[in-house]
């Protein structure tokens, strides 16, 4: 928190005119703190808004790396900030109407990430009317926070969307696929399939991003048949470089363990799954990596993310894929600067066997996972990853327990040889 106590030159904002109590009260992000005066500050995370009285008119700052720029300045007239007005007791009729709706939609909406903005649409029906309509706002959430998004085929499949086209795929593609499988997995009673899922949609569409230290390495959109022959019967994989291909960045190549750990706090991936016939979309990476692995004889880093997902079982599945992940794996090897290169980056589908499941069936999952439902998008990235840990333990035990029968059964055989020749021997002799 920034500390303005020494500063005359700017008022933090008394309560009477503190008309964004509301939104401090409903969204976490924003916090409000008090002075000895009982005046009040409006903090983000990132950013620090201040409304400077003046006796003709009033601006709006902004305080961010130590900078402080002016925003905004009108004339004091529709509210009344004078030194004389009685201050109503706390959090009495705080009205979000009273704040200029040019102030809250175009200087302080446009500062908020997304999924704050999803939680301010719920504080009250000014903020909601605003969110709703204003569609410019969320397509340049959209393309802020997944670059991918701002080529014309993602656009234009956004505004076909229903309602405010643009925030729909953002609450389609933000969140993580709900609720949790590996919860309400059993060994013994895995998950029905009661509805088998037909998409008639003979295209499947993938936007990529990839960011190291919140700076962008790599975007890209690709377009995925899925009636063909080849697709239905194939192992499914989609893979958005070619085998010659390589993606170079100005970021040194991890040498050892410690730098090669590293980039689980480093990178970030969304690989967003679009069905444009259905207009439904699905982010399926985990957001941050799950596992990070050196090869040992190349050196080149793999690095993993992925999400777990129900399989399910009907005729083209199996008791070891009634849980499945999709793995999403970026591949990672040394320039000969030194830098590291990104020379894979692909998707695909492995039941608990670690077998690759091929188009058909992987469609059906991706399919009924498109239309499932969504989390709420909190601690995505620590639920993803108690998703795949929790997924590796099941893969382990169900390892170990096929090893055991195979043990179990070799016993037997061995044991009913030996009785066929002791009865032989006991025959002959």
């Amino acid at each position: 928190m920034i500390n303005l106590s020494k500063s005359n030159d700017f008022y933090n904002v008394p309560l009477n005119f503190l008309t964004l109590l509301s939104i401090a009260l409903v969204i976490g992000q924003l916090s409000l703190t008090s002075n000895s005066k009982g005046n009040f500050v409006i903090s983000h995370p990132k950013q620090l808004f201040i409304l400077q009285k003046c006796k003709t008119s009033y601006s709006l700052f902004q305080y961010t790396n130590n900078t402080i720029t002016q925003l905004y300045t009108k004339p004091f007239t529709t509210i009344n900030m004078s030194k004389t007005t009685p201050s109503p007791p706390p959090y009495a009729a705080a009205d979000i109407s009273s704040l200029p709706a040019d102030i809250l939609e175009y200087h302080v909406l446009t500062r908020l990430d997304g999924q704050t903005l999803a939680s301010a649409s719920c504080a009250n029906a000014v903020l909601r009317s605003i969110l709703d309509t204003n569609h410019g706002l969320w397509y340049d959430v959209c393309h802020s926070t997944w670059p991918s998004t701002s080529g014309e085929v993602v656009n234009r499949i956004i505004s076909s969307f229903s309602g405010n086209g643009p925030r729909e795929f953002f609450s389609q593609a933000f969140p993580m696929p709900s609720p949790d499988p590996t919860k309400v997995f059993s060994p013994s009673s895995p998950p029905q399939c009661n509805k088998l899922i037909n998409s008639s949609s003979s295209v499947l569409i993938s936007a990529v991003d990839v960011y190291h230290r919140n700076k962008l390495i790599f975007t890209k959109t690709e377009e995925t048949e899925t009636v063909s022959g080849w697709f239905q019967c194939s192992p499914f994989r989609i893979d958005l470089l070619d085998p010659k291909d390589v993606v170079p960045t100005d970021i040194p190549h991890p040498d050892g363990d410690a730098t090669c750990t590293s980039l689980i706090n480093d990178m970030t991936l969304s690989w967003i799954l679009i069905d444009p016939l259905s207009k439904r979309v699905v982010n399926l990476s985990s957001h941050r990596p799950v596992s990070v692995q050196r090869h040992w004889l190349t050196g080149d880093v793999q690095v993993r993310f992925g999400s777990v997902l129900a399989g399910g079982n009907h005729k083209h599945l199996s008791e070891a894929n009634a849980l499945v992940q999709c793995a999403i794996v970026v591949n990672c090897g040394r320039s000969d600067g030194g830098e590291m290169q990104v020379r894979e980056l692909s998707m695909k589908v492995e039941d608990m066997d670690g077998k690759h499941l091929n188009g058909r069936d992987s469609l059906v999952i991706l399919q009924r996972t498109l239309e499932g439902k969504r989390g709420n998008g909190l601690k995505r990235e620590k639920e993803a990853r108690n998703r795949y840990i929790k997924f590796e333990e099941m893969k382990r035990e169900r390892r170990e327990r096929k090893l055991r029968v195979e043990e179990t059964l070799d016993t037997l055989s061995v044991a009913f040889g030996l009785s066929v020749f002791a009865g032989l021997i006991f025959i002959f002799c």
